[in-house]
């Protein structure tokens, strides 16, 4: 770690062609512009993120900058092992919007109705009415599902992630991931079935992941 720290100070600085590896060893030793780089290659995907886990823009930009700011303070304490950076951006997100909705008491759900809405095209005001009411179905029945798996659902189909990727940030195999992605579906698909089961807020936090 010494010597790539020393061969990346000694080159002249172009901070786009290097790594996250390589800019994280610069910005361990003080280097504000490497952390400047990190932060512009992550803090759109960082602030989409945390948008749509807490539905309004006020609150995704104050949460992205305590991110941003929490990763600057504790860099030196980051350490790679298997664990991309981006990864341990999420995670540090994760916990900050957890907290959020647990000083708000108020029910983790994903506000995906923009994302759905700007995919949804209208061909006809009677086509209109029925995507609405498809997409407010669609929604109810991602809000009823366990927090993770809401996790799972924007970073698959929100952050346009891997599996793998996915699974770094949760922790998790890219097998386990793939395994709660096909069960997450499957309960969406049971749930949206006509006279599918619609579950009280005890029988919702009996999921098991």
């Amino acid at each position: 770690m010494m010597n790539l720290r020393k061969r990346l100070q000694q080159r002249p600085k172009n901070l786009k062609r290097l790594d996250d590896t390589e800019l994280v060893v610069l910005a361990k030793a003080g280097d504000k512009d490497a952390f400047g780089e990190l932060y512009e290659r992550y803090v759109e995907k960082i602030y989409n993120y945390i948008y749509y886990r807490t539905g309004n823009h006020h609150d995704a930009e104050d949460i992205s900058a305590r991110v941003f700011f929490r990763a600057m303070a504790h860099i030196e304490t980051y350490t790679e092992r298997g664990v991309p950076f981006q990864a341990w951006l999420y995670r540090i997100a994760h916990n900050l919007v957890a907290n959020w909705h647990r000083d708000r008491g108020r029910r983790k759900v994903i506000p995906l109705d923009e994302y759905i809405a700007s995919s949804l095209k209208s061909e006809s005001p009677d086509k209109e009415a029925e995507d609405n009411e498809e997409r407010e179905v669609l929604l109810a029945a991602i809000r009823r599902l366990p927090e993770e798996r809401q996790q799972l659902i924007v970073l698959k189909f929100v952050e346009h992630l891997s599996n793998a990727e996915i699974g770094d940030i949760m922790g998790r195999t890219e097998g386990a991931i793939k395994s709660l992605y096909h069960r997450t579906l499957t309960s969406l698909r049971d749930e949206l079935q006509p006279g599918g089961p619609v579950q009280s807020d005890s029988e919702r936090g009996q999921y098991k992941l």
